[in-house]
């Protein structure tokens, strides 16, 4: 199903946007996003659950999975979610994901309680090191890939000035139905990086 020499069988588990989907895809790989979710934007998409791919057709996973009962930014909660097995459903989601069949790959979350009962991040980056101002600690855990390299870091604006407080855009935002949809949206330029990077990297693994 490759297109091309140099292309690969690409996965994005957990995205709507086809944001890091079609930077891969712009540069000539097979790549397909999931989630239970439509995509935002016409491209090759699986909705559903990721449990049910065949996921020995992929070279390479990047995965996203939910992170609202894992992220520490929830401690205040966790005593609930553990006693209801929210908590441990996440957890066997991220663990689904970190085990499967795929040679490569990157799941990645907010600094949550995995790093314990896991391991720790191989990497952890931010937007404004590829060109975003703004500030959201990601955990990337890795298999078969080098960390991502930054491609366009910003200097951090003085704590507690106007600038600083707007570079905390995600964690300001009020309560609302898509709250969570909207600080989980992937940057673009960091997909961008990825899709340069690993792109070329997994490629020259599976040729």
């Amino acid at each position: 199903f490759r297109t091309g020499p140099g292309a690969m069988n690409v996965i994005i588990a957990g995205e709507c946007s086809g944001v890091t989907r079609d930077a891969f895809a712009a540069r000539g790989h097979n790549a397909w996003s999931c989630d239970l979710k439509p995509s935002k934007r016409p491209g090759q998409h699986w909705q559903g659950s990721w449990r049910d791919i065949d996921w020995s057709f992929f070279d390479l996973l990047i995965a996203h999975p939910e992170c609202t009962h894992l992220a520490v930014s929830g401690a205040a909660h966790f005593a609930a979610k553990r006693a209801d097995g929210r908590q441990q459903a996440a957890i066997e989601e991220f663990m689904w994901l970190a085990n499967a069949p795929v040679p490569m790959k990157c799941i990645e979350n907010p600094v949550c309680i995995m790093s314990t009962l896991y391991r720790k991040p191989d990497q952890i980056i931010q937007p404004h090191q590829f060109g975003h101002p703004e500030f959201k600690a990601t955990c990337y855990w890795l298999t078969g890939l080098p960390k991502l390299i930054p491609t366009d870091p910003l200097p951090i604006p003085e704590r507690g000035t106007p600038e600083w407080r707007a570079w905390e855009r995600k964690h300001r935002l009020g309560p609302s139905p898509d709250r969570a949809e909207k600080r989980s949206e992937s940057f673009a330029n960091v997909s961008e990086a990825m899709a340069d990077q690993w792109g070329r990297i997994a490629a020259r693994a599976v040729a």
